[in-house]
């Protein structure tokens, strides 16, 4: 397929940025500026979300890897680090099967489940879907408000109000006008995310203590994890956590990718 629409800035090493279900690379706004201070840094809209066309095939997390995978050779990006959040720490798994990665962050991974995807994370994503299509405009004027932000994006946000109000929009309009959110999450139901092919790359996960879709112990798996992998908390972050504490996010990218740079140093 052609080049994923993407944003690219600063420089250094690369750093891939992977987005979650539903939105758009305009998540990782709020820890832009901190990251591109240290690296070469590609935030990317998923195949079938923002301004990326939809895959033909199924859009699996591993068709969404592929994909990520043909834009890093097209970009000549080899070795990258990656940092992927909720859907995008579950490509960022299987990128890691595809080729070689620096490092993986990943922010409240989806797919670290036993089986199928959970019925409360189905029912919570197709209402929020619904919700961003069929009553866009109430929430669009609803998010003006403090009051507003908390009740539209608490689910997804620890912190709401620390979204501008044309941040919140924005992230509504990406729910609603993504052309693959319905694809994947159907792609999505019957799978998780299993180590069939060893990596290399030094791992990251962290969880927000304000995350309200991976609510149960048992949505975050962590043991087809590498056994050296750090396992980091975010507190007060919900399941999207780059807006509720952009310094955090960006410090535990920073010291991720430091372990990167060790191992492959």
């Amino acid at each position: 397929m052609s080049a994923l629409a993407h944003s690219r800035s600063g420089s250094g090493a690369p750093l891939v940025l992977l987005h979650a279900l539903g939105l758009s690379r305009a998540s990782w706004a709020p820890v832009l500026p901190a990251l591109a201070e240290h690296f070469d840094v590609v935030a990317v809209d998923l195949p079938g979300f923002g301004d990326s066309p939809p895959l033909a095939e199924e859009p699996s997390p591993k068709a969404l890897a592929a994909a990520v995978a043909a834009f890093l050779d097209e970009q000549g990006l080899a070795v990258p680090h990656v940092v992927g959040n909720s859907l995008g720490g579950w490509v960022a798994l299987e990128l890691a099967a595809l080729r070689p990665l620096a490092s993986l962050t990943l922010l409240s991974p989806a797919g670290m489940w036993p089986g199928d995807t959970p019925l409360y994370c189905r029912v919570s994503l197709r209402g929020s879907r619904w919700l961003s299509v069929h009553a866009g405009g109430l929430l669009s004027r609803a998010v003006d408000t403090r009051v507003g932000r908390i009740a539209v994006l608490g689910q997804t946000h620890g912190r709401p109000t620390r979204l501008s109000p044309a941040q919140a929009k924005g992230a509504l309009r990406a729910m609603a006008t993504a052309p693959g959110f319905d694809a994947v999450l159907a792609a999505t139901l019957h799978r998780h995310y299993a180590a069939d092919a060893p990596f290399t790359a030094p791992v990251t996960v962290a969880f927000g203590d304000r995350d309200r879709l991976l609510i149960r112990r048992r949505y975050r798996r962590l043991h087809e994890l590498p056994p050296d992998r750090r396992v980091a908390d975010l507190p007060g972050c919900g399941h999207v956590p780059m807006a509720d504490d952009p310094a955090a996010v960006a410090a535990l990218v920073l010291a991720s990718a430091g372990r990167g740079a060790v191992a492959t140093g």
